[in-house]
């Protein structure tokens, strides 16, 4: 289900470009690793937050799918 033009501007407001993420657990066939950190780089129309992970990869994360929190000064 796509998100309504409400819960999008308050996604990106949450998320914005350059926001650093941490991982706690990706419903993926091929996961990124828990722990590993990444940065937002958009939100698109579907409600994807588009990463490039510490990795280099640049799989997205799911509001409510996937597990995640941001970096909060503590971690990496």
């Amino acid at each position: 289900m796509l998100p309504n033009k409400q819960q999008l501007e308050a996604l990106r407001r949450k998320y914005p470009a350059g926001t650093k993420i941490i991982l706690h657990r990706m419903n993926d066939l091929y996961p990124v690793p828990p722990g590993t950190v990444g940065e937002v780089q958009y939100v698109d129309d579907g409600g994807n937050i588009h990463m490039v992970w510490q990795s280099g990869r640049t799989l997205s994360l799911i509001e409510g799918v996937d597990d995640f929190s941001k970096v909060t000064g503590g971690e990496k």
